[in-house]
Parts: C-alpha cells; sequence; structure tokens
C-alpha cells in the first residue's frame, strides 16, 4: 500500500518535471504568436494564447493546426 506522503512527494517531482516544459513550450508559442501576422493563423492572437497557456497540448495544436503555412 503506498502511504498518502510518498503519493504527494511523487506528485510534487512529477509537477516539478512537467513545469519547466510547460512554461518553455508556452514562452515558444507565445513568441511566434507574437511575431506571426494575424493573417497567418487559423483563429485569432488572443485564442492561441488562451488555449496554449490552458496546458501543453494546446501549444502542440497551435504548432499543428493554428498556424497557416506561408
Amino acid at each position: 500500500m503506498v502511504h498518502m506522503k510518498d503519493q504527494n512527494s511523487h506528485t510534487i517531482k512529477v509537477v516539478l518535471l512537467y513545469l519547466p516544459v510547460h512554461l518553455l513550450a508556452v514562452a515558444l508559442t507565445w513568441r511566434d504568436i507574437r511575431h506571426r501576422p494575424a493573417n497567418q493563423l487559423r483563429g485569432s492572437k488572443r485564442l492561441w494564447r488562451v488555449v496554449s497557456a490552458l496546458n501543453t497540448l494546446g501549444a502542440g495544436a497551435y504548432w499543428l493546426a493554428g498556424r497557416r503555412e506561408t
């Protein structure tokens, strides 16, 4: 049986490892959104900022589907 303290420390470790990855993904996404003209996006810049900030999959969605090819 897993003790609650062991489970909490494991959860904290996972979050601390995941958080920098998420923040880097969001920072790179927002940088691209800032420099890309609005007509090269599918949807609004505001929408993509919100979606990418919510979770890392949102940032991935931006890179896969949110940008129009030039």
